[in-house]
């Protein structure tokens, strides 16, 4: 079928030529901007100061820390780390009920709701305008990134369609709250609000299902260069749209689409479904943006690691993910250690902990990163904190997990778009779940992971030759059950993710759904 030509065909060869040059300008700009460790000083001194009268900034007196020799170790010594509960219960609670200058600044306006990997309950998130306005300066910093890929100048008069949560957002008590993507859009300048899709009557609708339908309607009405979110969900409303309008490809739809943008979960199992929908070449490029900031993004084409961000108003710290500093459980023990930006090595697992201009201080945010390149800033998200497997010592992390997938991808010539894993304490062994389309040989693709992680871990693969860790077991699944499990769990699209390595409540909800 032929897609009715409902685009707007209007052309502006003169703007997108301007906009082009400027990222071009920009990117080189900005090329060794904000690697200096003395960025993050001056990130460090500006939260203190401005946080110093806050009834946390007195509590830790900031004013003393300030006028300290060394101003890194007196915060550190000073300041304890903490996650999200004992956050909340110390403090955020407090601003939350609208309490003013608890531990930033007046009284904070808006919160973004982070509900983590399907399971875990919501989370309230302090968004200030000073962190929105950050948020603002990285999305443009990233936006002249896209000069390094020489895209044609039509691609910078076209569409940006973000397939995020609903930008509905909600009072409560004294503040706001809904999804970070509805806090940021409402502060979206009106200049760039008609080249943003969906529109905002689409954006605003919470169930996925109905966003989804109704963004299939208007896809025709779209001309589309760039495309945002997490890949399942994004990868879905693509096969939906060809599905719908009997197209080949979604480049028969969207001609100009050259680019597509994703972050918080490992891409490779999605790259063959991704090259599926598409008719030509499109660039993936890597970001790192939470709730709680905008931390880094991928700045070369031929590398997908990302560049930490120094210079946004938020000071970084990274604890070694071992056993000294973390219990089996993901707990923290006393007494661990973080480090600097300028003191951390590469290829090691290290827990993010950040102090903002949001008002979280010393927050341990959960997630797992790896420094690609010291040097240059270089991370990559190697996995979460309470997503890991050591129920005998094999001490297997997610990016173990995600490099044997990967590899058995490739070795097997077979697509596994989505997967899980749980710890059985009973049987002393892995249950692994394969979400797949067509049928494969488990069994075979189950062996192929066990070696790729043994080549990778020399603890799994001690603990797996002398059998103190059991043959994993392993299932195929169709893969919409995946979506129906996120579905039942009211977790369906917008950013969340299905949790690759789950817990034992998590798995035991898994295993009732998939037994009805």
């Amino acid at each position: 079928m032929r897609v009715a030509a409902l685009k707007n065909t209007s052309n502006m060869p003169i703007i997108g030529k301007l906009l082009k040059k400027t990222s071009e300008f920009s990117s080189k700009r900005n090329a060794f901007k904000g690697l200096d460790f003395k960025d993050q000083i001056k990130a460090l001194n500006k939260l203190l100061k401005s946080a110093s009268t806050t009834h946390f900034g007195l509590h830790h007196d900031f004013q003393s820390i300030l006028y300290s020799e060394d101003v890194v170790r007196a915060y550190q010594e000073h300041v304890p780390i903490s996650d999200y509960d004992q956050f909340y219960q110390m403090w955020l609670h407090r601003a939350i009920d609208g309490e003013a200058s608890v531990t930033w600044p007046g009284v904070i306006k808006y919160y973004a709701l982070s509900s983590g990997t399907t399971g875990s309950p919501s989370k309230r998130i302090p968004v200030t305008k000073q962190m929105i306005r950050s948020f603002q300066r990285t999305t443009i910093k990233q936006f002249t990134a896209t000069a390094m890929l020489d895209l044609p100048d039509v691609f910078y008069q076209k569409s940006f369609l973000a397939v995020g949560g609903s930008s509905k957002l909600e009072k409560v008590g004294n503040h706001i709250e809904g999804d970070l993507s509805g806090i940021l859009k409402k502060h979206t300048s009106i200049v760039l609000l008609p080249l943003t899709k969906p529109d905002a009557k689409t954006a605003a609708i919470k169930d996925w299902n109905k966003k989804l339908d109704r963004m299939v309607e208007m896809a025709p009405n779209w001309d589309i260069s760039t495309i945002a979110g997490i890949p399942s969900w994004c990868i879905m409303l693509m096969e939906r749209i060809v599905e719908r309008y009997e197209l080949e490809n979604i480049h028969q739809m969207w001609p100009n689409l050259e680019l597509y943008v994703y972050g918080g979960v490992y891409i490779e199992p999605y790259v063959s479904r991704f090259e599926k929908v598409c008719g030509k070449k499109v660039h993936l490029l890597n970001t790192y943006l939470a709730s709680e900031g905008y931390f880094a993004y991928q700045k070369q084409p031929d590398n997908n690691a990302m560049t930490l961000l120094l210079n946004t108003g938020i000071f970084y710290e990274f604890i070694p993910f071992n056993r000294e500093n973390f219990d089996e459980f993901g707990n923290l023990n006393a007494g661990a250690q973080a480090l600097t930006a300028d003191e951390v090595v590469s290829g090691e697992d290290y827990a993010l902990v950040i102090s903002t201009n949001a008002g979280l201080w010393r927050y341990m945010i959960g997630d797992l990163v790896q420094f690609i390149n010291v040097e240059k800033r270089e991370i990559k998200i190697s996995g979460r904190i309470k997503q890991y497997l050591s129920l005998v010592g094999e001490h297997l992390s997610l990016d173990n997990i995600n490099v044997a997938i990967k590899n058995t991808i490739e070795e097997l010539n077979v697509a596994i778009p989505e997967f899980c894993l749980f710890a059985d304490e009973k049987q002393q062994n892995h249950h692994w779940y394969f979400g797949v389309e067509n049928e494969i040989d488990g069994k075979k693709v189950m062996e192929s992971v066990d070696k790729h992680l043994s080549l990778l871990n020399d603890d799994y693969r001690s603990v797996r030759k002398y059998v103190t860790l059991k043959q994993p077991i392993a299932k195929c699944v169709p893969m919409e059950r995946f979506y129906q499990f996120m579905e039942a769990k009211g977790r369906l699209g917008s950013q969340n993710k299905f949790p690759r390595v789950m817990n034992q409540h998590q798995s035991k909800e898994w295993k009732l759904f998939l037994a009805e």
